[in-house]
């Protein structure tokens, strides 16, 4: 079955579209995990992600099935993204916990484009366009804007953080940066080479997820103290996880990690603006430059892109679908 090069660029905006709504949906996690204090980021970061992953694995089954020939050829990808995705969450929720919620956010999430980028070169050999390092520039820049104005702010009042625990959350929050571009690009590599991103996403966040039950039975008894702990875990686990990542994967089928982990800084805006709406966090004008500069680099990476169509110019299926999308945004040389 062959698609127009004009259907290509729809599939391209639809996974752009995907990406950032899951983006939105994780930007709520750092709030939502405010309204239960007394449980811990361990245990917030297992059930999270452990339910939501194995929730994932559960809805998936069938089509893991189907494609568990294709999915053992490449048992080397998936077991490093599953171990990616077990040590996520732990990293993050405690970057947040330690840093602050913004803090931890921004960094986690503002090192992943370019770790990717570093993994997609060194592993796949992949060059960057202007188009990709404009829009990296300024979401990068957003988001050391919003973690200083954070910083700022950690440093003064009653409840100040010390430097060294500033810096340890910081070093964990690069260590989730780089985990989390670590199984974007395993997801990627996956859909690529043929499965579908329900099977794809399913076995890694599945395996995942059962890494990370040992951690939530060792830490999440504090989650069944109370009906509000409960309602937080499930939320984590159904919305910004389940779902979130269901959104992330269809994206990844069409959009290239690096581009995919570049649109998820809306995450850290989203963390910011609910963490003064909701929180009562005050965003200093620093911080509100930072956010107006993300926005921007989404602009710029999901701006339609002229192409001129050769004729006769098809494609034939989701692969090149992901060439197509990969040479438009961060393929080899292009100049979008």
């Amino acid at each position: 079955m062959t698609r127009p090069v004009g259907h290509v660029a729809g599939s391209v905006s639809v996974g752009a579209v995907c990406v950032l709504v899951a983006s939105v949906l994780w930007g709520t996690t750092g709030t939502a995990a405010t309204f239960a204090p007394a449980v811990g980021p361990l245990a917030i970061g297992a059930v999270a992600m452990g339910l939501g992953g194995l929730l994932q694995a559960l809805i998936a089954a069938p089509r893991i099935r189907r494609e568990a020939p294709r999915l053992r050829t490449q048992k080397g990808v998936v077991l490093l993204g599953a171990i990616a995705v077990g040590a996520y969450p732990l990293a993050f929720y405690t970057s947040m916990h330690l840093a602050g919620v913004a803090a931890g956010t921004v960094v986690s999430i503002g090192s992943a484009p370019l770790a990717s980028a570093l993994i997609e070169r060194v592993v796949d050999g992949r060059r960057l366009t202007r188009r990709w390092m404009t829009g990296a520039a300024l979401g990068l820049s957003g988001t050391v804007l919003l973690c200083t104005a954070e910083a700022a702010g950690a440093h003064s009042g009653p409840g100040a953080r010390s430097a060294g625990t500033t810096v340890l959350g910081v070093g964990l929050g690069l260590v989730a940066g780089f985990t989390y571009a670590l199984y974007s690009w395993a997801a990627h590599r996956l859909i690529s080479n043929g499965v579908t991103s329900g099977a794809a996403m399913g076995t890694v966040f599945g395996l995942g997820g059962l890494l990370l039950l040992p951690v939530l039975l060792a830490t999440g008894a504090p989650l069944l103290t109370s009906w509000s702990n409960a309602a937080v875990g499930a939320y984590m686990a159904l919305v910004p996880m389940f779902i979130g990542y269901v959104l992330f994967g269809w994206g990844l089928a069409y959009v290239p990690a690096s581009t995919a982990t570049t649109l998820s800084l809306l995450e850290p805006a989203v963390a910011a603006v609910l963490a003064v709406l909701v929180v009562g966090e005050r965003l200093p004008l620093l911080g509100s430059v930072g956010i107006a500069l993300v926005v921007g680099c989404l602009a710029v990476l999901t701006m339609p892109v002229r192409t001129t169509t050769r004729p006769g110019a098809t494609t034939t299926g989701p692969n090149t679908t992901v060439q197509a999308d990969a040479a438009a945004l961060v393929g080899p040389g292009g100049t979008p």
